[in-house]
Parts: structure tokens; sequence; C-alpha cells
């Protein structure tokens, strides 16, 4: 049987989307799914500045996505709940149907 949304699973959820609506963050996200990594090594995986990857942590650390894990001197990322990599797993099997002159790779307007 479903759970029944309430007011706190919406905002959740919207959180999510606004998360997975910039493809760099998507692709942190992705990566945290298979191991904690630092935001040095982020940034250099997916050629943005550091300061750039900063801002993307903090919006999924705000978002509730990832938690920043000290270790002496450098941060590591993680997801921030372990139900997260199998959904993750689990939208990665959806697939949905795009209608081609709604969306065209980066300048999807759907």
């Amino acid at each position: 049987m479903p759970t029944t949304a309430t007011l706190t699973h919406t905002a959740a959820l919207a959180r999510f989307g606004h998360a997975l609506a910039d493809p760099t963050r998507t692709r942190v996200l992705l990566a945290l799914r298979e191991a904690p990594a630092s935001p040095s090594e982020l940034a250099d995986a997916f050629a943005v500045s550091r300061q750039v990857m900063s801002n993307h942590l903090a919006c999924l650390r705000g978002c509730g996505l990832v938690e920043a894990v000290p270790d002496g001197r450098r941060t590591w990322y993680r997801l921030a709940d372990p139900h997260l990599a199998p959904a993750f797993d689990e939208l990665l099997r959806v697939v949905l149907r795009v209608e081609p002159d709604c969306c065209d790779g980066e300048t999807c307007a759907c």
C-alpha cells in the first residue's frame, strides 16, 4: 500500500527535484552513490572550479541529500541517507518517453 504523501513529503520531493535539476548536482549525487569524495576530487572529476563545486555541495547539503564528514584537514561528502543510493539505482532503471519537440539535451524546457 502506498504511503500517504504529507506536506513534509511534498517539500522533500520538491527539494529533491531542485537538486536534480542541475546536471552537475545530478552527477555529484550519482558519484556519491558509489563512494564518498572530497570537493576537490569532485571538482576535478567534473571539470568545474572548486568554488562552483562548493556552491553545488552547499545546495545539496541544504536540500538534505549530502552531508559533510570532517577528516582531519579534509572534508568528505557522502549521501545523507543510506536509502538514497538504492533510490538512485531504481531511478536509473526508469525509462521516460521524451517528446522530441520538447527536449533537446541541455536546452530542455519541459
